[in-house]
C-alpha cells in the first residue's frame, strides 16, 4: 500500500482543511476533553455534529492522520503509517497519535504480557461513522440541528439583529465585571452569569455581599473574546455534575451550535431535557436568542455560530465579523500618548486599567501610559506583555504601517516598570532576634535551615527572619532548649 507522505508544514502555511487557528482557544476545550473517560466520548461521538466539530479543533497534522484513516476498512500496520512520514516530521507525528489515543479517537495500543504485538492503526468505530455521515451527509438523528419551519407571523430574526443582541449580552457582562468596585452602577447580568464569574475566579465577594473583580478577572479582560468565551464555557462543564446535568448533552449541544447557520431559526423539539434548561443560560450569555422564554424556536447568535471557528465571534463598528481583519482603533506615539477613537464604554473602560485618560471626545479618547498607570494595571494582575498584546491587537491600520507596529521605546519601558516592580518580593514571616548567646543563635538557625523555612539571616545581629510555615517548630525547639538549659 503506498499513501501520502505526512509531513510538517513551515511557518505561514496553511492548510486548507483547517477552519480553525489551532491557537489557545483550540487547546482549552482539547484539554478539557483529554481529561474524559473513555465512555463519555464514546457518547459524545454519536454525534456526527460533536465528530466533525472535534475534528475542526485538532492541528492539521492530527486532521491529516484522521483523514488517512477514515475511508480504510481494515487496520493499517503501524510500521506503514510510520513509512509516510519524513525524519524531521517523526516527533510530531508521535504527538499527533498520542493526542488521539487520549481523545480516544484512535485506540490505545494493548499493554497485556506477553510477546509484542504489530502495531496497526484504526479510528473508534463510533467517531468514524459519525464523521463519516458528517462529511457525507444523510441519516435523520438532527444531529446538526433542525430548522424550525417558516412562521410568518414571527419571522427569524436577522443576522443585524443577532449581532446587536449578541454584543449587548457579552458587552453588558464584560462591562458588569470592569466597573465593579469603581462606584458605577452599570446593568447587572442575570444571577447564573454572576455566579459563573465566581466559580470561575473572575469575581469574588468582598465585605460581605459586594462583588468586586479579582486579578484573574482583570486579565481575564485583556484576552481575545474566543479565549474569553471559552473559558466560560470550560467553567460551566465543570460546573454540569453538581447542577445533575448530563455532561455529554451539555456538550453535545455546544458543538451542535458551532454547526448551525447563523440568521437560521431552529426548532426546540428533539432537545434533551438537559439541552432545553440550557438554553435560559445560553440566551444570558448571548450564544442564543429567543422571542419568549417559552418559544419553540431559538436562533443562534454569531457568538454560537463560531465557538470551533476562526471568524470573529463579535460584530465590530468597523466590519460584519465576516472573518475579515477586525478595525483597530489605537494610535500610540514614542511620547506614550495614547489616541483611541472609539466611544464604546467597554473599550474605554479596559484602556483605563493601564492608561490615565486626559480628555474624552464624542468618538475619541485620549490618554498617557504613565508608570503610575502601568504599576495599577501590574498590582492587578496585569503583566506588560497583555498590556502590550493588546495595544497590538487593537491597533489603528495607521500604525500597522509601522516597522515594529508599536514604538520600541514604550513597549521596553513598561517591561522596565514591570521589572522594577518585581525587585522586591514580600513574603510574611518571623523575626528571631535577642539571643543570649551566639551559640544558641547558632543552635536555631542550623535547626531552621535543615527545615528550609529561613528567608533571610544576619550573623553579626545574630537574627533571622523565618517563613509563617516554620514558626510553630522553630517556636517548640526555643521552648524545649531553653527547658533542658533551665
Amino acid at each position: 500500500m503506498v499513501g501520502p507522505s505526512i509531513r510538517i508544514k513551515p511557518a505561514g502555511e496553511s492548510s486548507k482543511a483547517s477552519t480553525v487557528d489551532g491557537g489557545e482557544t483550540s487547546h482549552r476545550l482539547i484539554g478539557f476533553l483529554l481529561s474524559q473517560p473513555q465512555s463519555t466520548m464514546n457518547r459524545l461521538y454519536q454525534k456526527p455534529s460533536s465528530c466533525l466539530s472535534i475534528f475542526r479543533l485538532l492541528q492539521p497534522l492530527e486532521r491529516q492522520v484522521v483523514m488517512n484513516l477514515l475511508w480504510l476498512e481494515t487496520p493499517i500496520p503501524g510500521a506503514t503509517m510510520a513509512a509516510w512520514v519524513t525524519r524531521e516530521g517523526k516527533r510530531p507525528y508521535q504527538e499527533a497519535l498520542s493526542t488521539l489515543q487520549s481523545l480516544h479517537i484512535l485506540p490505545q495500543q494493548s499493554t497485556r504480557p506477553g510477546p509484542p504485538q504489530p502495531v496497526k492503526h484504526n479510528l473508534n468505530p463510533t467517531f468514524k461513522a459519525s464523521l463519516r455521515q458528517a462529511i457525507t451527509g444523510g441519516g435523520t438523528s438532527g444531529s446538526f440541528g433542525i430548522l424550525a419551519e417558516n412562521d410568518d407571523k414571527h419571522p427569524a430574526p436577522d443576522i443585524e439583529a443577532l449581532d446587536a443582541f449578541a454584543l449587548e449580552r457579552w458587552e453588558t457582562i464584560l462591562y458588569y465585571m470592569v466597573s465593579s468596585g469603581t462606584g458605577q452602577f452599570p446593568a447587572k447580568p442575570s444571577q447564573g452569569v454572576l455566579y459563573l464569574l465566581q466559580r470561575s475566579g473572575l469575581m469574588a465577594t468582598v465585605r460581605g455581599a459586594t462583588l468586586q473583580i479579582t486579578s484573574a478577572g482583570f486579565q481575564f479582560l485583556l484576552h481575545p473574546p474566543h479565549e474569553q468565551l471559552w473559558e466560560l464555557l470550560l467553567q460551566y462543564l465543570q460546573m454540569a455534575e453538581e447542577r445533575q446535568m448530563d455532561l455529554v448533552e451539555v456538550l453535545s449541544f455546544l458543538l451542535m451550535l458551532s454547526t448551525t447557520e447563523l440568521g437560521k431559526s431552529y426548532s426546540t423539539e428533539n432537545l434533551s431535557a438537559t439541552q432545553k434548561a440550557m438554553l435560559e443560560d445560553l440566551r444570558d450569555y448571548g450564544l442564543i436568542r429567543q422571542r419568549t422564554a417559552t418559544s419553540r424556536k431559538f436562533s443562534p447568535t454569531r457568538l454560537a455560530t463560531t465557538l470551533t471557528s476562526s471568524s470573529p465571534p463579535l460584530p465590530t463598528s468597523a466590519g460584519t465579523g465576516d472573518g475579515s481583519h477586525v478595525q483597530g482603533f489605537i494610535v500610540l506615539e514614542t511620547n506614550y500618548r495614547l489616541y483611541a477613537y472609539t466611544d464604546n464604554p467597554l473599550q474605554i473602560a479596559v484602556l483605563n486599567l493601564f492608561v490615565t485618560l486626559k480628555y474624552r471626545f464624542p468618538n475619541l479618547v485620549v490618554g498617557q501610559i504613565t508608570r503610575d498607570s502601568v504599576k495599577k494595571a501590574l498590582a492587578n494582575g496585569i503583566t506588560a506583555d497583555q498590556i502590550i498584546s493588546y495595544l497590538i491587537t487593537h491597533a489603528h491600520p495607521q500604525m500597522r504601517k509601522n516597522k515594529p507596529l508599536l514604538p520600541v521605546t514604550v513597549q521596553d519601558q513598561i517591561r522596565l516598570w514591570e521589572l522594577e516592580r518585581n525587585r522586591v518580593k514580600s513574603q510574611e514571616g518571623y523575626l528571631y532576634t535577642a539571643f543570649a548567646s551566639h551559640a544558641d543563635y547558632e543552635w536555631v538557625l542550623d535547626y531552621a535551615k535543615k527545615l528550609g523555612v529561613v528567608l533571610w539571616e544576619n550573623p553579626s545581629k545574630r537574627c533571622f527572619f523565618g517563613s509563617v510555615e516554620g514558626h510553630m517548630n522553630i517556636r517548640g525547639y526555643i521552648e524545649r532548649r531553653s527547658a533542658g538549659n533551665a
